[in-house]
């Protein structure tokens, strides 16, 4: 069986056991972390980190989590609506005045957060470079300001797969004079200490995994939603190798960042706690659990499912969180403070990847070994 490292609460075996088991399976590397009341029970990693099988996963080897940093961004809108600089239900134009061209004056701050403002994709020509040089306000950021929505903002949903994450950043950005990247490093990650990144600088870039593509796939393998590929660049999708270049490490891409289970957890155990993770505060118990509040409930025009949507969050029932392309997954727990995370390097279809929610079933054994309600 292959080996595990790091550590975990007897409580948990089954976490790491069922971490041995993809690993023999499916995974190439991957670390699992659960949280409960802000501290670790299980901090553990394996495999490797390379495609080859030679690099080893270590302590501190970091992965491209995908849309599992969509809550990261999630939370810094957050916390700048529990400081009041943030109106959930105002106009994005009274931020971003460009906005309000071909009739967004309609899509509230909430609708951009709810998957419910109309933009899912870009409608004109776009490509992977369009995407890098936020700070130089690229094609990308423009082409979103001057497009009309696809229906009427708060009407229906269609997964936001990258443009939500440009959207925040540019309400972040007019509000505060720093990007999204920068704002959540000296506002989140610094304070509570986690290793999590939106932009990574290259002295990071030993420490990475790059993504391993599903089994007979090259890295020519395309981005999709729901096991059906879709236009997120309408010249053409994005591609494994775009993800692992060093262009997109550098790029500041709001729902791509880089971290490691124990950085994930960490950080949503925030929300897991009512806003307060080992001493430090970044919400008040209200600005948690206004991201639970249902924004949107039936069918997803992008994921072709029905979903619950709150304010960056999916809704499972009492349990919220996301997951990225490729199989990584955070779900928080707020009734029993738990928060779960599965990072992995490992592709998978869509439609045949269960493995963030057995990582996460295999932590509520655990809990419920702890006598809370799960």
């Amino acid at each position: 069986m292959t080996e595990i490292q790091g550590s975990y609460d007897d409580l948990f075996t089954a976490v790491p056991t069922l971490l041995a088991r993809l690993l023999e399976t499916s995974d190439t590397g991957a670390s699992v972390a659960v949280f409960v009341d802000g501290e670790p029970v299980v901090d553990i990693w394996g495999g490797y980190a390379d495609a080859a099988r030679t690099v080893p996963w270590q302590q501190d080897t970091i992965a491209n989590v995908w849309s599992v940093t969509k809550p990261m961004t999630a939370l810094c809108a957050l916390i700048l609506t529990d400081r009041g600089e943030l109106d959930l239900d105002a106009p994005v134009a009274r931020y971003w005045p460009e906005f309000a061209a071909a009739g967004k004056d309609g899509v509230l701050v909430r609708h951009v957060l709810s998957h419910t403002a109309g933009l899912p994709e870009w409608d004109d020509e776009t490509s992977i470079e369009d995407l890098y040089d936020l700070d130089d306000r690229n094609a990308a950021m423009a082409r979103l300001a001057a497009q009309a929505p696809r229906w009427e903002p708060g009407t229906a949903a269609g997964y936001h797969s990258l443009t939500q994450g440009f959207l925040i950043d540019e309400v972040v950005r007019r509000i505060t004079g720093h990007g999204i990247g920068a704002f959540f490093a000296d506002e989140v990650a610094g304070p509570l200490g986690a290793d999590f990144h939106i932009s990574l600088p290259a002295s990071h870039d030993r420490r990475v995994a790059l993504a391993v593509p599903p089994p007979s796939w090259t890295e020519d393998y395309v981005a999709g939603a729901a096991g059906q590929p879709h236009e997120a660049l309408r010249s053409k999708g994005l591609r494994v190798r775009d993800g692992n270049s060093e262009a997109w490490r550098r790029a500041q891409i709001p729902a791509s960042g880089y971290g490691n289970a124990r950085s994930v957890a960490l950080v949503q155990s925030v929300m897991a706690c009512a806003g307060a993770v080992g001493g430090v505060r970044l919400l008040s118990p209200g600005g948690t659990t206004r991201a639970w509040q249902e924004q949107f409930r039936g069918e997803d025009r992008v994921l072709g499912m029905s979903m619950r949507w709150g304010l960056g969050y999916g809704l499972f029932g009492t349990t919220y969180g996301w997951g990225g392309w490729g199989g990584s997954m955070v779900m928080v727990e707020p009734d029993t403070r738990l928060a779960v995370a599965y990072v992995t390097n490992q592709m998978l279809e869509p439609k045949e990847d269960g493995r963030g929610l057995e990582v996460v079933m295999a932590a509520y054994d655990g809990v419920k070994g702890l006598g809370l309600n799960a």
